[in-house]
């Protein structure tokens, strides 16, 4: 049972307390803010505790099979229906549907860091959409965002029909107030916020920046381990979902709801994170990258990358994703007589990377913290002329520590489209090619 206190009825408040987290990756949990707000033994009593109404909150299809089935229980002080008519909200940033974007040229791309913004800006307002493949009607595919604010939600909700939201901080805390608890969230930490579920963001350190994949298909889980066995990568126990906590505030407040690429805002009575109890398995969590068990070689080669999957949303066919997030944190490498660097190489899979922090062990420069590339399917991509150069050369007799760095990728399999933004905004780095020109051509016929 979680005894923890009321939220006060203002936002700063919520800046002031520590919240604490149930363990696990997607569990049944259990918890409640006041005690007995829980039924027992059943969903749906004809009254439930303390005057609350009982809703459920489904992320799946009904007769999704157990294993994949995601859905929770609600008690809260009013139902989810109870706001004012929605109205269009306009806005030219954010793009839903790719089959309406610009046509995708095979070069590969790279983008400086969004600057911060010079007017008020909240989290929601803050976005801007970079690329992405299918449609969120079609609940097929994903859009990548990167956003950038400096103001938090004031008396401002928001929630996302349109898909699940993987936020990769760059720069910057987020205090995510939820209908299901709060979580505090900071660079080199990963929050995943589930289709629908209602929230605030606060901005503790007064700005904030990062990426964002909205996920429109199939909720991401944890990959299969296969031959690495039981243990690696990011282990369950380490994934952090709130406890209960909600607010009993009445007052002018707005509801923006994101809705096949459309934002809407309805004027609401009364806080949305009302929910004074909740079970189930589908909930917003949280993850530290800075726990994640990295498995990599120890004799020869360079594994391919998918030993660096933290989570992955599946397709219809078995073994290939619609999404994968992967991630390159600080490791070892021990590899012998070998180019320790990623290879050249062209995939199938098309790629999007940020950087969160250091430098990317396969760019030299150019690859910034808060910026991002892609390379799209068959781009030929890989180490820069200058890493290319060292790599080749440098001694692998004794293992090499790649430290004080965290790079992260969404992978898809098919193509991610660049949106107009993207491919019009001054951060777009014209002469990102230029990195590959300096590579010398080597080939003797007469030396092995």
């Amino acid at each position: 049972m979680d005894t923890s206190t009321r939220t006060p009825n203002t936002a700063s408040s919520r800046l002031e307390i520590e919240p604490g987290y149930q363990s696990g990756f997607a569990n049944e949990f259990a918890t409640e803010a006041l005690p007995g707000a829980l039924p027992e033994g059943r969903n749906s009593p004809q009254r439930a505790a303390y005057g609350l109404y009982a809703e459920q909150l489904s992320g799946t299809a009904f007769t999704a099979p157990r294993g994949h089935n995601r859905r929770s229980w609600l008690y809260r002080i009013r139902p989810a229906a109870v706001h004012q008519l929605f109205t269009l909200l306009p806005s030219d940033r954010l793009v839903a549907n790719f089959a309406e974007v610009p046509p995708t040229p095979p070069n590969q791309l790279r983008w400086d860091a969004l600057p911060m913004p010079t007017e008020p800006t909240d989290f929601v307002d803050g976005w801007i959409t970079m690329a992405g493949n299918g449609a969120a009607e079609a609940m097929n595919g994903c859009a990548i965002h990167l956003y950038a604010a400096n103001r938090s939600m004031k008396d401002r909700f928001f929630y996302n029909a349109d898909g699940e939201l993987l936020i990769v901080p760059q720069e910057g805390r987020l205090h995510i107030a939820t209908e299901m608890g709060r979580l505090d969230v900071e660079p080199f930490e990963i929050v995943v916020i589930p289709r629908g579920v209602r929230f605030a963001v606060s901005l503790p350190d007064g700005t904030a920046r990062g990426y964002i994949c909205e996920n429109f298909g199939a909720l991401l889980r944890l990959p299969d381990l296969g031959p690495i066995g039981s243990n690696g990568l990011a282990n369950p126990r380490d994934f952090l979902t709130p406890h209960a906590a909600y607010e009993d505030r009445e007052g002018d407040f707005e509801l923006v709801a994101k809705m096949n690429g459309n934002l809407w805002r309805a004027d609401i009575g009364h806080s949305p994170l009302d929910v004074v109890a909740w079970h189930g398995n589908y909930a917003p969590y949280k993850y530290d990258l800075r726990r994640f068990n990295t498995i990599g070689s120890i004799s020869f080669d360079h594994p391919d990358p998918s030993i660096f999957l933290v989570l992955q949303s599946q397709s219809d066919t078995p073994g290939v994703d619609t999404i994968d997030f992967v991630i390159f944190p600080p490791r070892w490498l021990a590899a012998e007589d070998t180019f320790r660097p990623p290879w050249f190489h062209r995939n199938v899979a098309s790629e999007f990377m940020g950087l969160v922090h250091g430098v990317y062990d396969a760019k030299a420069e150019g690859f910034v913290p808060g910026g991002a590339s892609l390379h799209n399917c068959m781009s030929g991509h890989g180490p820069d002329a200058d890493t290319f150069e060292k790599a080749s050369h440098g001694d692998t007799s004794t293992p090499k520590k790649v430290g004080d760095t965290m790079a992260f990728m969404f992978e898809t399999r098919t193509l991610i489209k660049p949106t107009r933004f993207a491919l019009e905004t001054a951060q777009l780095q014209a002469h990102y090619y230029e990195c590959w020109q300096g590579l010398k051509k080597h080939f003797n016929p007469e030396q092995r």
